[in-house]
């Protein structure tokens, strides 16, 4: 139980899919292209064809309509797909489906060119948060597992995208720092792994001044959760995701439109866990550590300042420019902690910048590497799975921005430009014995819904990360 005396959400994708022996029976979804009509309708009836002509309806992208049957039964349903060449964009489609069609059981009659990635979709698509209100709870639309489509590999996506989702999704007040770490550690057991905590002063004895610094004006503590899992002898992959579980913006205070949503400054957190949650479920052969430095970023007399000057673990003082960059703070502390050990890879999650958000909008979030090649194959797998996320440069000449009067660094820049640049060659201060460095600023959340992606919050990246990883260390 928690404050608001609510449990904890369930996992609402659970039996959405059925295995292909399943003998109940099962509607039939078509999809159609402008092109191939003839074709792709093959199957519907004379009658639903007629249909269709009589309500006027159009194979656009996602445009769908339901079919009579016999005896007023629902009879099927047909969806429109764009281009033959975008098919991993008409995958995704599919998730706009199950938020449109009754309770029941459906079946792809037409084998989508990326049956996974589209039952996946779907599975995002069946997604709800009713914790707080069991109205918003929806009864099921099942699926038939199609053809080519693992059932486990797309329940252990979906699961780790919904189990994200809760933890963005939930307010402040149920969802503290303690909390984060209570989700991490449950994490942790169903796989076997481990978590260990810094919490509160000990920040302090343990060298994590910065997250302190930056947590210490809440009645909720600070703290450093770090999660490990797997052989020490596999190769090594550090995730870090930051976790301000509410962002007032400290005594820089943000003006109430710009702090309503900032129960989602977690989001980077919850998307290091919901890619942790695949690896582990995969069990893919790393050694994987995620570190979460979590903290709220309150107002008390004990507030940290601008002007003020903070010692860093890595030991660059830092100067305070502003207190409403605090995340860069917590995360410089948990990176340097990352860096000491020289893992393969250190990837970083973070609603970091409303800039990246300026140039980027809410959809793709700006991802940052040391290495190119590292950058384009993760892009590329983002392209492969409908997780976007666009490449923004690590540029040297704005990293004297960043200079302090009477500190090693400043939190912020010198000017208006190039935020989220600025933010990421700021980490990247605090990364200096691993090579390979990949920085994703993230919004993790969905303003407007999208095809299986409803409003609220969203691990953005975890998908493609892992497309990734599975990859790179033969899990796949």
């Amino acid at each position: 139980m928690n404050s608001s005396g609510k449990k904890h959400p369930k996992n609402t994708l659970a039996n959405i899919l059925l295995p292909k022996e399943t003998k109940i029976g099962t509607r039939p979804v078509w999809f159609a292209r402008a092109g191939s009509l003839g074709k792709d309708l093959e199957g519907l009836t004379k009658d639903q064809r007629g249909w269709l002509h009589s309500t006027g309806w159009q194979p656009s992208p996602g445009n769908h309509s339901l079919l009579p049957g016999k005896n007023g039964e629902l009879g099927g349903v047909v969806m429109g797909l764009g281009a033959k060449a975008d098919d991993e964009y008409n995958a995704f489609l599919v998730g706009g489906l199950p938020k449109s069609l009754p309770p029941g059981a459906y079946h792809f009659e037409s084998q989508p060119e990326k049956p996974l990635l589209a039952t996946i979709a779907w599975l995002m698509g069946c997604y709800s948060f009713s914790r707080y209100n069991e109205k918003l709870h929806r009864a099921p639309r099942h699926l038939l597992i199609p053809d080519g489509a693992d059932m486990t590999e797309a329940m252990r996506i979906a699961t780790a995208i919904g189990f994200g989702r809760d933890l963005i999704n939930t307010p402040a007040n149920d969802l503290g720092p303690a909390e984060l770490e209570e989700a991490a550690r449950h994490l942790a057991e169903s796989h076997g792994g481990a978590v260990d905590t810094v919490v509160g002063d000990d920040l302090l004895e343990k060298n994590f001044p910065l997250i302190h610094a930056v947590g210490r004006a809440s009645d909720r503590a600070p703290r450093l959760i770090d999660l490990t899992w797997g052989d020490a002898d596999h190769p090594k992959v550090t995730l870090v995701g930051k976790g301000i579980c509410f962002d007032t913006g400290g005594l820089n205070l943000k003006p109430g439109n710009s702090m309503i949503l900032m129960k989602k400054d977690m989001g980077g957190a919850a998307t290091a866990l919901t890619l942790g949650a695949m690896i582990m479920s995969a069990a893919l052969p790393v050694r994987l550590r995620i570190l979460i430095p979590a903290a709220d970023n309150n107002i008390s007399a004990n507030a940290f300042r601008p002007s003020d000057i903070i010692r860093s673990r890595k030991g660059l003082t830092v100067e305070i420019g502003n207190t409403d960059a605090e995340g860069r703070l917590v995360l410089a502390d948990a990176l340097a902690l990352a860096d000491e050990e020289k893992p393969d890879l250190i990837l970083n999650f973070a609603t970091l910048t409303g800039a990246a958000r300026a140039a980027l909008g809410p959809d793709l979030p700006a991802l940052y590497s040391t290495e190119k090649k590292l950058a384009r194959a993760l892009l590329d797998k983002g392209e492969d799975v409908y997780d976007p996320m666009w490449q923004m440069p690590l540029w040297a000449d704005y990293d004297k921005d960043l200079s302090a009067k009477c500190a090693d660094v400043n939190n912020i820049s010198e000017g208006y430009f190039a935020g989220s640049i600025t933010a990421a060659l700021f980490l990247k201060r605090f990364v200096t014995k691993t090579e390979k460095f990949v920085h994703l600023d993230l919004f993790g959340w969905i303003p407007k819904p999208r095809p299986g992606r409803p409003v609220g919050g969203e691990p953005q990246g975890a998908r493609a990360f892992f497309e990734y990883l599975s990859d790179r260390y033969g899990g796949k």
